[in-house]
């Protein structure tokens, strides 16, 4: 059987990466957090002093100066991002982050230049890569879809607790705020738009569990290889 691409689309605080990360450890694939990569972006061009809108440096940074991969930390299993080569994952989960990285991912060059990034990460397939645009853009073939949402209030919370365990107090009201502008940010950009693919399953993640999340997402892959073993077999379903 031919490896799976599987694409978890959706809004920020949903779950995304959680589920996706066990769904590849599930399946002994590979996992993409594309997410990470534009955060990665904007803490380079935060950290050097390149404006948003300084389009020749930012194509620069992006030729030259930025190199974006993923490890395993051995120690503590963590999925850990390097930028140029030093671990930066909690770096680049700081709230400043998150208040920049939707007006850097609008960018085209940026998003150009990672999309064919993260496209060359799953040439190979067997990948589970979760974002904004994988099942529209980055993967639009990609056999199994899922767009996550979940009411903002509670992703909210979960961003609030996950900022706190890294030593990091902010108010519920702002990162509220900051979630809703990202939200639009993300759904009106020109630029490959946050959009559900016309064929990705909702998973709505407000009451639910990332174990039952994860169920879910397994239980997509399951349809998906049986439909294809079924294609291979020249089985036809009984009308």
């Amino acid at each position: 059987m031919k490896p799976l691409v599987i694409a978890i689309d959706g809004y920020s605080s949903c779950g995304k990466s959680t589920t996706a990360k066990a769904v590849a450890a599930e399946l002994h694939y590979a996992y993409v957090d594309t997410g990470a990569m534009y955060r990665a972006v904007t803490l380079h061009l935060l950290e050097n002093g390149i404006a948003f809108d300084d389009l020749d440096r930012i194509r620069q940074a992006m030729h030259d100066d930025v190199s974006i991969t993923f490890r395993r930390n051995r120690r503590t299993g963590r999925n850990e991002l390097c930028l140029n080569g030093q671990v930066r994952e909690d770096d680049i989960r700081q709230m400043r982050i998150s208040n920049s990285v939707s007006e850097v991912s609008v960018i085209p060059l940026v998003r150009h230049a990672l999309v064919a990034q993260q496209q060359r990460m799953g040439r190979k397939r067997g990948v589970v890569m979760d974002g904004r645009d994988i099942g529209t853009t980055v993967f639009a073939d990609a056999e199994v879809k899922v767009f996550m949402t979940a009411d903002v209030t509670i992703r909210a919370l979960r961003r609030q607790e996950e900022l706190a365990a890294k030593k990091e107090q902010v108010p519920l009201d702002a990162i509220i705020e900051n979630l809703r502008k990202r939200d639009h940010i993300d759904s009106t950009r020109a630029e490959s738009p946050l959009r559900r693919a016309a064929d990705a399953v909702l998973l709505d993640t407000t009451h639910i569990t990332i174990s039952e999340q994860v169920d879910f997402v397994l239980d997509r892959v399951s349809a998906a290889l049986f439909a294809a073993y079924a294609g291979n077999a020249g089985f036809q379903p009984a009308k």
